[in-house]
């Protein structure tokens, strides 16, 4: 199981960062391609959680990833 982080690139574009990482796992040019990634790597790894941090670095929106343990289920009604 593993979680992951989509971040603004400073260079430009989105990265994939896997929690505690210090390289990211993968660059997109666009954050739509970038959470897709990342969710295909967290199903990859037995699901997790997937963060969508917003251009202020702050956590905008999170998905859990099947078959991932969703903390708050009853509450996540967008996903």
């Amino acid at each position: 199981m593993a979680n992951y982080n989509v971040v603004k690139n400073p260079n430009g574009g989105w990265d994939t960062k896997q929690d505690k990482a210090s390289r990211a796992s993968s660059h997109s040019d666009t954050q739509k391609d970038a959470e897709k990634d990342a969710k295909k790597f967290s199903a990859n790894s037995g699901g997790g959680e997937v963060r969508i941090h917003g251009l202020d670095g702050k956590i905008r929106d999170s998905d859990t990833v099947p078959p991932g343990n969703d903390p708050n289920p009853p509450k996540d009604k967008k996903h």
